[in-house]
């Protein structure tokens, strides 16, 4: 039986795009383990990906990363007890919680941009600078392509 999923197979621009991702993510998440975060899970992408630098909503980081609201406060949760986020009431809304990251978790937010620079830049001394570039700009037009 073969490995090769069926996008994989017709390359598909799904399976053309997730590929790399999933290889970046492998190593950004190793070199977080390698800085002294192995606590932190590609899960956890979904709220470092979303949250904004003076704290987000846990509806607001649900309906980005396009999950259930107690998917994300389980995750929200998770991140608090072990110290990358406070939760706390929104003071505009006391319905709602506002997850704010704390030092350590600026530390990762940080540390995770960092090592996709880091990735960017190895791929670019692989296939050459033009090409990142030429990728980079050919990204950004397509992203803005399918949200129209």
């Amino acid at each position: 039986m073969s490995n090769i999923t069926i996008s994989e197979a017709r390359v598909t621009l799904g399976s053309l795009l997730r590929k790399p991702y999933e290889v970046l993510q492998v190593k950004v998440y190793a070199g977080l383990a390698a800085r002294g975060f192995g606590d932190i899970r590609p899960a956890h992408s979904s709220v470092f990906r979303y949250i904004r630098p003076e704290g987000s909503r846990v509806s607001d980081l649900a309906e980005l990363a396009d999950m259930t609201k107690q998917s994300m406060a389980y995750l929200a949760g998770n991140l608090a007890d072990l110290g990358y986020v406070t939760i706390a009431p929104d003071p505009t809304d006391a319905r709602a919680k506002l997850v704010i990251l704390t030092v350590r978790g600026r530390q990762v937010w940080d540390a995770l941009v960092e090592l996709s620079f880091d990735l960017e830049g190895q791929c670019a001394a692989r296939i050459g600078a033009e090409k990142m570039a030429q990728l980079r700009a050919i990204l950004g037009e397509l992203a803005a392509a399918i949200a129209d």
